[in-house]
């Protein structure tokens, strides 16, 4: 019959091993896969999770939106408590759309470079003023500047959730028929209006008001 070996290399029979209560080969095997089975799958799911963080950050995750529809929306504006704003609103010419919130220090940061965007160009700026204190939200505008031409409540995150948004700062870039063209998670600086944005508004045809400044 087949021989195993001890843990001191004698050889016993499978039968002489099933008596002392000893593996055969059979149960090797069986042990054997049962190790290799959860170590492939713990290797499949690291090899995902490998292809899915490749993409560099989650600055670079890809949009289910883009080259789509901005999604439908009636909120209230919160800088006007009578206004509502609606799609409708955003199309009619290219609008740069930025969620934002008081309580993200990365909004503060970016926050001059659209300035910089609202003051040398002549998209439409529309903010989405995101999860945030309403109050707080009218102070910091009032402090820091305000680029938008429009700025939506969201304080429930309603619309973040429709836009699929991660967090706050992001940014979406919308032609004139109110398609998403492109999107940006995470802060807009000098080089993602250099390399980025500006590049997609002369696509868009967007008036620069300063073209000494925006190149």
């Amino acid at each position: 019959s087949a021989r195993v070996c001890d843990s001191f290399g004698t050889g016993l029979s499978t039968r002489r091993a099933q008596g002392y209560g000893l593996a055969t080969p059979g149960d090797m095997i069986v042990n054997r896969m049962s190790f290799f089975i959860p170590l492939g799958t713990f290797l499949v799911i690291l090899g995902i999770g490998y292809v899915g963080f490749s993409l560099d950050d989650r600055k670079q995750l890809p949009s289910a939106l883009l080259d789509k529809p901005f999604p439908e929306f009636s909120a209230n504006s919160l800088l006007d408590p009578e206004l509502r704003i609606r799609r409708q609103d955003l199309l009619g010419k290219p609008t740069l759309v930025n969620v934002w919130a008081t309580w993200c220090p990365t909004c503060l940061s970016e926050h001059d470079q659209l300035m910089d965007i609202a003051g040398m160009t002549e998209i439409r700026m529309v903010g989405i003023n995101y999860k945030d204190d309403v109050e707080k939200a009218q102070r910091w505008l009032a402090q820091y500047g305000n680029p938008f031409d429009l700025v939506i409540r969201d304080e429930r995150g309603l619309l973040g959730v429709e836009l699929g948004v991660y967090g706050a700062p992001e940014t979406f870039l919308l032609d004139a028929q109110g398609n998403i063209v492109y999107k940006r998670v995470g802060d807009v600086n000098p080089r993602i209006w250099r390399d980025e944005l500006l590049p997609r508004f002369r696509l868009l045809e967007v008036v620069m008001v300063s073209r000494d400044e925006a190149s």
